[in-house]
């Protein structure tokens, strides 16, 4: 019987080691950014010695490449459009969904961030990580814009999802500086609005264009 449970207990600690290895590379990230970032310092504050971090990642980059995927993985559930309500009221949902999401983990947004607007040699793995899951959280913005404006063309739909996105950057680094002076969640409520004014503009100058072509 104690061979019997001996394999689930050593799985069970080897999750709880690879979670206290990702809260302490989050926070020291947070702090230090990507350069900043040891994996001393991770052992230092999480309390596992180097080694046991080296069980579970490659290397640095590998670790900030797992806290990204972390985070992302609940923050894209956000990214789905709620069933039932009014067009507007299902588009204000999913973006207070997305805020709620962001305060949650906010790490996700953070690092990738930093990431994202460093350039170098030899691209990071978690640049590459982020980039590719941020895509996804595009495609599926640009579905919901489909789903509410078929008609639309292509130019419209790839113009307004990159407002929605760009839009949400810019409201999450105003919270990273402003803190507990900027209510995020009504920040996204108001952006929910205007993203579906502009939506309902683009349809409307859509079916002028088709009327004048017609």
């Amino acid at each position: 019987m104690p061979e019997d449970r001996k394999p689930r207990r050593t799985r069970s600690n080897g999750e709880e080691s690879r979670r206290r290895i990702l809260d302490a590379a989050v926070e020291v990230a947070s702090e230090r950014g990507y350069d900043g970032t040891s994996i001393a310092l991770v052992s230092a504050s999480c309390g596992l010695p180097a080694s046991s971090i080296y069980w579970h990642f490659k290397d640095k980059d590998d670790l900030i490449a797992a806290v990204i995927e972390r985070s992302f993985a609940s923050w894209l559930e956000a990214v789905t459009l709620p069933a039932d309500g009014t067009p507007r009221e299902r588009i204000t949902a999913m973006s207070i969904h997305i805020a709620k999401a962001l305060l949650d983990s906010p790490d996700f947004l953070r690092l990738g961030l930093m990431l994202a607007l460093e350039r170098r040699p030899t691209e990071p793995r978690a640049r590459t990580m982020f980039l590719e899951v941020r895509d996804e959280a595009t495609r599926r913005i640009a579905d919901t814009v489909r789903e509410f404006a078929p008609e639309l063309d292509g130019a419209s739909v790839h113009l307004l999802t990159t407002y929605a996105v760009a839009s949400a950057d810019g409201l999450f680094i105003a919270k990273e500086i402003g803190g507990d002076t900027v209510d995020l969640l009504a920040l996204f409520e108001l952006h929910a609005s205007l993203v579906f004014d502009a939506l309902t503009g683009l349809r409307a100058g859509n079916r002028k264009s088709t009327q004048e072509h017609s």
